[in-house]
């Protein structure tokens, strides 16, 4: 699969067909559209190819208002690399793409751009300056300058909604096992490691700060959870806490991870965390070796759990 973050440089060797979206998440109800495109490209010998945008389109038209995102933009595109996609078109979404009329979108995007053979989209499809075009609209443009239109079921768009809700939903109320199974796959956290208190370390708990990538992200309740964590291609079981260390009286939430059994230096290097489960609730112990305690237990229940890597 070919990411392309400039429409100016796809350059397609055979006709297209496109969906588009910004399946965020790249959840079960997506997947089940990227399956469809999928199929029809292979049928019909056309490039499958997902059209989506950055930043979020909200942002840029409500820029006022505030959002949480299930993934960055590296996730998402990580996610579809497995889905049998040809092309991801990231198109940057601007002010001035939100003015095209929708009869320039069609024209310069879909046909000139794109090279588009076959389109499909959700009959609640929108597009053009304020939305201001339908489903209607693109077929009217589809003929007049010859490609094809399929809508997506209106079960599969229902589901989408309903599943990038419960997604969200779950997240922040710490339900990992609900977010896995309409994602089908973990839920991820990705940032970089930055100098924390280092606090852990003291502790024989040493732990990695991280921050990041996005202020759009999506954090999960505080608490403590078991974790996946990848490191230059390697993968390592961990605890993560989510939280304000109330028992060495932080104030600022920090997400913070444990690699078990595990040394080495990740400060400046970019990690991803895959959650497995929640373990428990953040708690202000009455001392450190309290905190201590708690953790070789959490440890001890994570190894227990997990006695081999599951991913």
């Amino acid at each position: 699969m070919d990411i392309v973050f400039s429409s100016n440089s796809f350059s397609p060797k055979k006709k297209t067909i496109v969906t588009v979206g910004t399946f965020d998440g790249v959840h079960l109800g997506h997947q089940k559209i990227i399956q469809q495109l999928v199929e029809e490209a292979r049928r019909k010998d056309l490039a499958a190819t997902l059209l989506t945008f950055d930043p979020h389109p909200r942002k840029v038209v409500q820029p006022d208002v505030p959002m949480i995102l299930i993934q960055t933009l590296e996730e998402r595109t990580q996610a579809l690399t497995a889905l049998g996609l040809d092309y991801v078109v990231v198109h940057p979404f601007t002010r001035a793409f939100a003015q095209l009329s929708a009869e320039e979108y069609a024209k310069e995007l879909l046909v000139d751009t794109l090279n588009v053979a076959q389109i499909i989209v959700g009959h609640n499809h929108r597009f053009g300056k304020n939305r201001g075009a339908d489903y209607a609209d693109l077929e009217r443009y589809g003929q007049q300058y010859g490609f094809e239109v399929t809508q997506i079921s209106a079960k599969i768009i229902d589901d989408v909604s309903v599943s990038s809700t419960k997604i969200r939903q779950a997240i922040l109320e710490g339900d990992i096992a609900t977010a896995q199974r309409f994602l089908g796959r973990p839920f991820v956290l990705t940032g970089n490691v930055m100098a924390g208190q280092q606090k852990g370390r003291t502790i024989g708990f040493p732990t990695a700060n991280l921050v990041l990538n996005s202020p759009d992200k999506i954090i999960p309740r505080k608490g403590a959870y078991a974790v996946v964590v990848t490191v230059d291609n390697a993968k390592h079981l961990g605890m993560m806490n989510i939280g304000t260390n109330p028992t060495v009286n932080g104030q600022t939430t920090s997400i913070e991870v444990h690699l078990i059994n595990w040394t080495g230096d990740l400060y400046n290097q970019t990690i991803t965390v895959a959650m497995l489960n929640r373990l428990r609730d953040e708690i202000k112990f009455d001392s450190i070796n309290e905190l201590k305690k708690q953790l070789e237990k959490d440890k001890a229940a994570v190894l227990t759990a997990y006695n081999t890597l599951p991913l």
